[in-house]
């Protein structure tokens, strides 16, 4: 990732208190990729059935309105919504 120098274990934290009842395919001892596989996840909407899901366009309008939203510190919400960034203009070039 581009962004540098993260406490992936407080992000992730600050991510899960968001989403309070989204299933993470945790990675042991790795919050850095359980983080980017769940917003991934997200973003491709791939816990909604086929026929309903959103774009990662929408789905990433949505995330960063439930992340200004949220009650985590500034800090975490713009490491939270850069990591959005990141991994919707990967899926863009994908």
């Amino acid at each position: 990732m581009g962004v540098i120098c993260l406490d992936y274990k407080k992000l992730l934290a600050a991510y899960r208190s968001l989403w309070v009842n989204r299933e993470l395919k945790t990675v042991e001892g790795d919050e850095e990729e359980t983080l980017i596989e769940a917003i991934e996840r997200d973003l491709k909407d791939e816990n909604a059935h086929p026929r309903v899901r959103k774009s990662p366009h929408t789905k990433f309008l949505w995330a960063t309105k439930r992340i200004g939203q949220g009650a985590i510190s500034d800090e975490e919400k713009l490491r939270l919504i850069d990591i959005h960034i990141e991994i919707v203009e990967r899926l863009d070039h994908s």
